[in-house]
């Protein structure tokens, strides 16, 4: 079994885009972060880390991790792997706030980064990966789905903001550049019923289909099923320009959201953790799904 690093985004994503795409649905987070780091790398401000581990010249695991957040593990198909990409991080004597990952391989991960380094790791949050194929008919409330515009940019940031507090509990110090390229890719979209009551953002890129998130609505605007339309219709977007799947996460503490989301169509495809390392130097940041 050995580790491979990569410099190169494009040469990374050469090396491990079959393996990845085995489990497209498990893996939609990385291939966004992938696509992010050829087509957008200036969203970083470091060079990420990027390796596979492979055995027998097959690929068995992929990492990747972008300064600040936690590191993302790829499904393990070889848990030896676990301890290499673990010695490996380690060896690089930066920070490491935790990781993010399918929910055995994050616990194997964390179990193993405390025996080499004795931080402890504590859950931060527990989600499940859906995967939508075909959009279910539902009750759609008034108002239509709109791109946003740059003249909805102060608001895309206020309620972005608000999306980071309630899903990870604090705001990127980069979220004007997170904002700034949906807009620009025309990721962004609003729900319209004579004012804008609700957001979501068409999120990264599989060879397949296309991950939804930031799926915000303002408290004022709740209980009258905007988020719900506003998943449906650019979820059927997706489809009709191309996509063959959707995926998303939801939150295991919000039975709602999970509850909602099946309705429109998405089906669960496996349990996703993220773990934060325990460090009184480190603040741990997650990269909101």
């Amino acid at each position: 079994m050995k580790l491979y690093r990569f410099e190169e985004a494009s040469q990374f994503y050469a090396q491990v885009k079959d393996y990845l795409l085995k489990y497209e649905a498990h893996h939609c987070l990385l291939f966004g972060i992938i696509d992010t780091l050829i087509n957008y790398p200036q969203r970083y401000d470091k060079n990420p880390y990027l390796a596979s581990v492979e055995d027998g010249g097959k690929v068995v695991a992929v990492a990747v991790k972008t300064a600040p957040y936690a590191a993302v593990l790829s499904k393990v198909e070889d848990f030896g792997a676990v301890e290499a990409i673990a010695s490996n991080l380690q060896a690089q004597k930066e920070p490491l706030p935790g990781v993010n990952a399918l929910t055995e391989e994050a616990l194997a991960f964390a179990q193993t980064w405390k025996k080499l380094t004795g931080e402890s790791y504590e859950i931060e949050m527990q989600m499940r990966i859906h995967q939508l194929q075909t959009v279910e008919p539902i009750a759609k409330s008034s108002g239509y789905l709109r791109l946003a515009q740059e003249s909805d940019r102060q608001l895309i940031l206020e309620w972005y903001k608000a999306f980071e507090l309630d899903a990870i509990g604090t705001n990127q110090e980069n979220i004007h550049r997170i904002v700034d390229y949906h807009l620009k890719e025309n990721h962004a979209y609003i729900w319209e019923d004579k004012i804008p009551v609700s957001m979501v953002f068409s999120g990264g890129s599989t060879p397949n289909g296309k991950r939804i998130t930031a799926v915000y609505t303002p408290p004022e605007y709740r209980q009258k099923g905007y988020a719900t339309s506003c998943v449906a219709a650019l979820s059927q977007n997706l489809l009709d320009s191309g996509c063959k799947y959707c995926f998303l996460f939801t939150d295991l503490a919000n039975p709602t959201s999970n509850h909602i989301y099946h309705k429109i169509g998405y089906r669960p495809i496996s349990n996703w953790s993220n773990y934060s390392f325990i460090n009184d130097q480190i603040i741990s940041e997650a990269e909101p799904p």
